[in-house]
């Protein structure tokens, strides 16, 4: 199956398959995520747009487009076309989708929460959908994260206090990232992961566009090195059927609980398509008790 396909079918850069031996744990890094991220910046090798096409930023039934801005790039977004009453305030989630493109049928994906009350953003990132940018593999893009949140809160009618964040596969990882680099989130729910970056560009060597001899430039992609920098609740979840990462979701876990932080690791029935129903349910209760 091609890398088309696989996004296609919700199932691109899954965990699935046999887990691999795993290398020595990454190390643990100390120093807080946020503070590491003011003093880097990323060298890219090769410049260029995401590794996938996507579709057209048309917005799906049930969104509308709305622009936000990420330092001086114009960046396009879909958001829930019920916007609040005058005098409401909602809550609201950033989900983050899947593969290295914004596609119609991620603003699925939204559904539960839409149902239960929320108003929903689903940002295109940089050097996604012909946008402008260069593709840098999950940190530049994380800047993209957090301006949409800022772009989410000042909305109309949303509650500030009550911004949420939420993704599947590379929006999972995103959504860790995000949790670390930012105090803006009430709690984030990530959904199958990949908190080790040695680990994901092992595997997709061809997304690599830092410099690779920079052993800096995959520790600021790895959650699992920077776990104790966690700025909410956090759920971990992944399907029963998965098992690629699960062993350093659980190291992820372990270290950010180890310094007090409510971080959890979950396994839901299925795979990685099929486990999305269960744990956007389960993502729902935790942001109801958070």
């Amino acid at each position: 199956m091609n890398r088309r396909a696989f996004l296609l079918s919700s199932a691109l850069l899954g965990l699935s398959g046999p887990a691999p031996a795993m290398a020595a744990e990454p190390p643990l890094i100390l120093e807080d995520y946020a503070v590491a991220r003011a003093a880097f910046q990323t060298k890219l090798v090769r410049q260029g747009p995401a590794p996938d096409k996507g579709d057209p930023l048309t917005p799906p039934p049930g969104a509308r487009s709305i622009g936000y801005g990420s330092g001086n790039r114009p960046l396009s977004a879909w958001l829930s076309d019920d916007a609040p009453k005058p005098g409401e305030k909602r809550p609201a989630v950033l989900f983050l989708h899947g593969g290295n493109a914004l596609w119609h049928g991620h603003w699925d994906l939204t559904r539960p929460y839409r149902e239960a009350g929320y108003v929903a953003m689903m940002p295109a990132l940089r050097a996604e959908n012909g946008q402008p940018g260069y593709f840098s593999g999950f940190y530049d893009e994380t800047d993209d994260v957090l301006a949409a949140a800022d772009a989410l809160k000042a909305l109309p009618g949303i509650d500030p206090t009550r911004i949420f964040l939420a993704g599947h596969s590379i929006g999972g990882t995103l959504t860790l990232l995000g949790a670390m680099a930012s105090p803006l989130f009430r709690a984030a729910a990530a959904f199958s992961p990949n908190p080790d970056a040695r680990a994901f560009f092992k595997r997709y060597p061809e997304d690599i566009r830092f410099d690779a001899e920079n052993a800096r430039e995959f520790d600021m992609r790895s959650v699992v090195c920077f776990a104790q920098s966690f700025k909410c609740p956090v759920l971990m979840l992944h399907g029963s059927k998965e098992t690629r990462s699960e062993e350093r979701i659980s190291v992820t876990a372990r270290r950010a609980r180890a310094k007090g932080l409510a971080v959890t690791h979950g396994i839901v029935i299925g795979d990685h398509s099929s486990a999305i129903p269960g744990e956007s349910a389960q993502a729902l209760r935790f942001f109801a008790n958070t």
